[in-house]
């Protein structure tokens, strides 16, 4: 049985993880499927600066094996341009596309702006309209906020209603307290003593080894990401969190010979329509065009 604890990291191609991470010798397109021998999860940030096609997401699906899960960072176009207004079509256009990782479809995270909290009636319209179902799975949401004023009792309490997972992150000055509002729990770690970079010491890694040992008893499912890509630190440090629970990440993305792995023999998906295009037919396509695996910040 599949833990319900998957560790990962946001993202998957960083220039300065080739010769720390992957071998040397492995070509870009073949980072993905390394990285997927590794962990099990990733969460897909591109996303919220430009919608892949549902062919580019049905790509990554066909990279990875069985069981792997993307979490999808939603569009700014909700979060920071609409700012949770009128969002019936957006987020049907979101699954329209996301939709083709099928069963690879993990979480989405809506990320708030910096320095904003949505009134009480516009969130709630907002949590409402939020799909429960993609066909016959269920879909688990998650929600960043970047202002310490947001984690107002009322905020949280409106999330618990809806099922929603508050995104616990570590982000300096608007970092969240540690609660569980979901039967998911949602956990990103952007850093230790600077954005993005910086490994954390045993004793940070420790502290949050133990609060999540509690949520997983407590039968809540948990997908813990780092974000502190710098010099693959979030690779060294998404191993030792897993070692530390029990669920460590198996193998390595290469050999020691400097010698790439062979490829999966599985090859993307070249069709125009796909699960997710099917279940949204009615929605119109958006104007936007195919992007890679990296993070854009």
């Amino acid at each position: 049985m599949r833990s319900a604890i998957r560790i990962g990291c946001s993202g998957w191609h960083y220039a300065s993880w080739r010769g720390r991470f992957y071998d040397p010798a492995l070509r870009p397109d073949d980072w993905l499927d390394a990285y997927a021998r590794v962990f099990d999860t990733v969460e897909l940030n591109n996303s919220f600066y430009r919608l892949p096609p549902p062919e580019q997401f049905a790509s990554w699906r066909a990279r990875v094996p069985r069981g792997f899960l993307f979490a999808v960072k939603a569009s700014r176009y909700i979060t920071h341009l609409k700012r949770l207004r009128d969002p019936d079509e957006p987020l049907a256009r979101l699954l329209e596309h996301a939709g083709a990782l099928g069963p690879a479809l993990g979480p989405i995270l809506f990320q708030l702006p910096p320095r904003w909290v949505p009134d009480r009636a516009r969130l709630e319209a907002f949590l409402d309209r939020l799909p429960r179902r993609l066909g016959n799975r269920r879909l688990w949401h998650a929600l960043e906020l970047r202002e310490p004023a947001a984690y107002t009792p009322s905020l949280i309490e409106r999330l618990r209603a809806h099922d929603v997972a508050l995104c616990v992150h570590d982000m300096a000055g608007s970092d969240a307290p540690r609660l569980a509002t979901s039967g998911l729990v949602y956990v990103r770690l952007h850093g230790f003593g600077a954005r993005y970079a910086g490994s954390y010491p045993d004793e940070v890694l420790a502290d949050w080894a133990s609060w999540i040992r509690v949520q997983q008893a407590d039968g809540r499912r948990v997908h813990v990401y780092f974000n502190n890509d710098v010099d693959a630190n979030a690779i060294r440090d998404a191993r030792r969190l897993a070692a530390m629970l029990g669920v460590a990440a198996t193998g390595a993305a290469v050999d020691t010979q400097g010698t790439p792995r062979a490829r999966r023999s599985q090859r993307p998906r070249r069709t125009g329509s796909s699960e997710g295009a099917r279940q949204t037919a009615s929605i119109s396509r958006g104007r936007h065009t195919a992007a890679s695996g990296r993070r854009t910040r």
